[in-house]
């Protein structure tokens, strides 16, 4: 005769439902949700967007410096992504792939904006810097100092060619390894090194000049 064991209530459950959590990953792979968004799934992609909107951001940031213009950059630079998303290989990192079409995006601004010159006037920073003074309760002289140095800053990043400010940004402001650099821009790593090394430097004589 087969002796029966008897079981908890719920315990069949339990462990079905333990089994099925422990095998679906947390966190699903780029490579999966490119997949399925070639396939039509849209929300699969905008768990890419969820995922490097910010770090997006901040990269358009650090190149065309103006807060509006990069989240507008970076919002353009996804629905390029979204509309040439069959092109993609999906084992290919998917960042790696955007940021491409970023920097495209960035570079024809700022070349743009400087050839139309619709850059602030020098008037700007010291109005935001009263202003920020006046809210805060801040001394209004050293708050107009500190626009002063970020506008100097600023502007002396803009002077830089294209591929400087890049290393530059990704280095100083992303805090990227060099291979990392290497990887999103497509150059070995002697070249990001020796184009960081040239960057600093112009970055220097162009601060020592609007000292």
């Amino acid at each position: 005769m087969r002796v029966l064991t008897a079981q908890p209530a719920g315990a069949g459950a339990e462990s079905f439902v333990s089994e099925h959590l422990m095998a679906e990953p947390v966190e699903r792979s780029d490579a999966v949700l490119v997949r399925r968004s070639q396939a039509g799934d849209t929300r699969a992609f905008g768990e890419l967007v969820e995922r490097y909107m910010r770090r997006a951001y901040y990269g358009a940031l650090g190149l065309v410096g103006s807060p509006d213009d990069a989240m507008d950059l970076s919002q353009e630079a996804f629905a390029r992504a979204f509309r040439f998303r069959d092109k993609l290989d999906p084992d290919r990192p998917f960042y790696a792939w955007l940021y491409q079409i970023l920097r495209r995006l960035c570079f024809n601004f700022v070349r743009d904006r400087r050839n139309n010159r619709r850059k602030l006037t020098a008037a700007a920073p010291y109005l935001v810097g009263l202003a920020s003074a006046r809210h805060s309760g801040a001394n209004p002289d050293k708050a107009l100092e500190r626009s002063e140095a970020r506008r100097r800053v600023r502007a002396a990043i803009e002077s830089l060619s294209d591929r400087d400010r890049e290393v530059l940004v990704l280095k100083e402001f992303e805090g990227l390894r060099y291979r990392e650099i290497a990887e999103l821009v497509g150059i070995p790593i002697g070249t990001v090194m020796s184009r960081l090394y040239e960057a600093r430097r112009r970055l220097a004589a162009a601060l020592e000049e609007r000292s």
